[in-house]
């Protein structure tokens, strides 16, 4: 049995080779001040591959860095598939390392919704099947972030991802009916709900995987339990709402959205500091 958790997902920028600032490709937009080839370095990384505008990202146009999570892919890569060996000294590597990248940040944002499904449906004495099955998919995802280069660049990721991906919506729907035994949660996947007036909504156990909440207003709902796997949450207000034991919400996700101390939410994920300030 996996021994993972949550905090051992998250980014380690220290020991790594600042991959998310040169693997993606980005458009000058809200989200970045600047164009920038795939496979080419920010102007802003330094040669120690730390930020020299991290402590400024948002005033400086560059708000997607902020909302970026790479759930420990790079660190994993830097250090574990290279060995140490980063991509200026040794650049006949780069661009093997620059394909690898995005296939172990799939399977590490995989690895997260499985440890948290795994960790939740423990308790659940009458689903011992669904733990097990979680289980083994998350040692598999585990043994699959060991392999070399090339068999990494050579996975169907997104075909290995569809077949885990029914297993976390049997998870989902198994904990949200758990949660509100008494009514049939609501079901908003892939909802149109940009700018939509939530305010003081009832989202309990709701499912809202994929949905589009862009600019929506959700000052002081409930989404306790709540399924928001991949919500599109950028410029939502969750000022006063409660999201203690939502479903597979991310970090970037909160850092997307607008908040207060009011707002609740759930360890292991933070309160981004952006939010007192526009509280």
């Amino acid at each position: 049995m996996s021994h993972l958790s949550l905090r051992d997902l998250r980014a380690d920028c220290a020991n790594c080779f600042a991959l998310c600032c040169v693997v993606p490709a980005f458009a000058a937009s809200a989200d970045f001040a600047i164009d920038k080839p795939a496979g080419h370095a920010c102007p802003h990384l330094q040669l120690d591959f730390r930020c020299g505008i991290h402590t400024r990202l948002r005033p400086s146009g560059f708000a997607g860095c902020t909302v970026y999570d790479c759930f420990g892919a790079g660190q994993k890569v830097s250090q574990g598939t290279y060995a140490g060996q980063d991509w200026r000294s040794a650049p006949r590597t780069a661009r093997q390392m620059f394909q690898v990248f995005p296939v172990m940040r799939d399977l590490h944002e995989l690895l997260y919704y499985l440890t948290e499904a795994l960790a939740l449906t423990k308790p659940l004495a009458e689903q011992p099947a669904l733990h097990r099955k979680l289980g083994r998919a998350l040692a598999r995802t585990e043994e699959l972030t060991r392999s070399n280069p090339q068999a990494l660049i050579d996975l169907d990721v997104d075909g290995y991802r569809q077949d885990v991906n029914p297993l976390l919506q049997r998870a989902s729907a198994v904990l949200r009916a758990a949660a509100r035994p008494e009514q049939k949660p609501k079901d908003h996947r892939g909802a149109d709900l940009i700018g939509a007036n939530l305010k003081g909504a009832d989202l309990r156990a709701a499912n809202l995987r994929g949905a589009y909440l862009i600019g929506a207003d959700l000052r002081g709902a409930d989404l306790r339990t709540a399924d928001l796997t991949g919500a599109d949450l950028r410029g939502a207000d969750l000022r006063g709402a409660d999201l203690t034991g939502s479903l597979f919400l991310i970090q970037s996700q909160l850092e997307a959205a607008k908040g207060n101390a009011k707002t609740r939410i759930s360890g292991p994920l933070t309160t981004p500091t952006h939010w007192n300030k526009d509280a």
